[in-house]
């Protein structure tokens, strides 16, 4: 019962340390992507850029066989007979039953039937014996996935009880186990990736973004989303969803490199590929800085061969690179063409002049016209006029004089010879009323 008790004891530890056993990814752990490398591309102008991004782990492969993409299996390496070998004892997939290879081991040694449910994959031995001292190993391996953990403990045979104990040794676990006894060497692992299947290709994504000089990450823009169910969906304007693209085969072959045709100056930037695998736990980004130069112009090369065969070169005299100016005469086609080009740049220039003189004088001539009928006299017939002398009054003419002192005199003057003066006989009127 106290062995028993330890044991007990002993697996609870375990199972409370199997975090520090089976330490899950960075990647997994964190739902940002983590940077697993920083390259820096330069391509020439005009050119093609490819920007490598590839992961095995991104492959994406329909489940066609039930499941059986999760496998586990315990290994023992022992030299108890003294061949230091590897031998298998047993495993089992997802969707299978477990096997034990040795029929000497068949209901002695076994794993639990929900291993794959809860997560514990721990190896029970009945009975044991010298003959199961090794190292042990528990391997855990995700087809699906690309995911392979392993943890090694060490188990120890004692024939007394008081020397039965557990400890770490700095590499892995040690078990001193009781001949005779039953022991059990622990592996347990609670990822979802182990307990759950998975949702085929809803899980995968790629996404590739860049950013401008000077722009910040977070301010990126996003070019192409590919989805492993085979959605594709690209942003931005047509030309550059034209010139930016992704191979058809992507999640087939796991390479999801981009593609940038003609490159250009505007080209530059900082690209980054998103590798995302939400059930693996995969969330992975790669940048890369582009830079475009300027093409190198290759240099031509003139081999010119004459129909006379060279003098053989003397061994004993030694030369150094021998410089050739090559001048070629120009012909008479060419002295031609070269004065065509004058002669006819000339007549276009003489052909401009005429119309500009041609324009000009037009121009003027509509202007002379406008100001003779803007500002030219126009005949007045008079005999299309009559004139009313009926209501005209002779007026004397009397000769002005010039020498009044002042304009008031003027005026009263003017005033007495229009309108003489008028006698008023006040007498007249008085006698009418008095003898009335």
């Amino acid at each position: 019962m106290e062995q028993l008790a330890k044991l007990l004891l002993w697996q609870i530890l375990l199972q409370q340390s199997s975090v520090y056993l089976y330490s899950v990814p960075a990647d997994a752990s964190n739902p940002d992507s983590v940077v697993v490398s920083v390259l820096n591309i330069s391509a020439a102008l005009g050119s093609q850029a490819v920007l490598p991004c590839k992961s095995y782990r991104m492959v994406w492969t329909q489940d066609r066989l039930n499941d059986r993409q999760r496998v586990v299996h315990w290994d023992v390496y022992s030299n108890y007979y003294g061949d230091n070998k590897m031998e298998r004892l047993c495993d089992m997939y997802s969707a299978g039953d477990q096997r034990v290879y040795s029929s000497n081991n068949q209901g002695r040694i076994f794993m639990p039937q929900n291993a794959f449910t809860d997560g514990n994959f721990s190896l029970v031995i009945k009975d044991v014996a010298e003959s199961d001292e090794g190292t042990y190993s528990c391997n855990l391996h995700h087809h699906y996935c690309h995911l392979y953990e392993t943890v090694k403990i060490q188990l120890a045979i004692t024939k007394k009880a008081e020397d039965a104990n557990q400890y770490w040794d700095g590499e892995k676990p040690v078990i001193v186990a009781l001949e005779g006894s039953t022991v059990m060497l622990p592996c347990v692992n609670h990822n979802h990736i182990w307990t759950e299947r998975h949702s085929e290709e809803e899980q995968q994504v790629v996404h590739w973004d860049r950013q401008p000089p000077g722009v910040p990450h977070d301010r990126a823009d996003r070019l192409i989303d590919l989805y492993a169910s085979g959605e594709r969906r690209s942003y931005g304007p047509l030309f550059i969803r034209q010139k930016m693209n992704i191979t058809d085969t992507a999640f087939a072959l796991g390479d999801f490199s981009l593609r940038i045709s003609e490159l250009e100056s505007a080209d530059e930037g900082t690209y980054s590929c998103h590798l995302h695998h939400h059930y693996c736990g995969l969330h992975e980004r790669r940048i890369y800085q582009v830079f475009v130069t300027e093409p190198v112009r290759e240099k031509k090369v003139v081999n010119l061969t004459t129909h006379n065969i060279a003098p053989a070169a003397d061994p004993n005299v030694v030369r150094g690179h021998n410089v050739i100016n090559v001048i070629i005469p120009e012909s008479r086609v060419h002295f031609f063409q070269q004065l065509g080009y004058i002669l006819a740049t000339l007549l276009l220039f003489i052909v401009l002049l005429i119309i500009v003189v041609l324009v000009t004088r037009k121009h003027r001539q509509r202007g002379y016209e406008y100001n003779v009928k803007k500002y030219g006299e126009k005949d007045v017939n008079l005999k299309e006029f009559t004139v009313d002398t009926t209501d005209l009054t002779q007026y004397r003419s009397e000769d002005i004089r010039l020498d009044y002192k002042n304009n008031i005199l003027k005026e009263k003057a003017e005033q007495a010879r229009s309108f003489p003066a008028k006698n008023i006989d006040l007498d007249k009127d008085f006698r009418k009323e008095y003898c009335k």
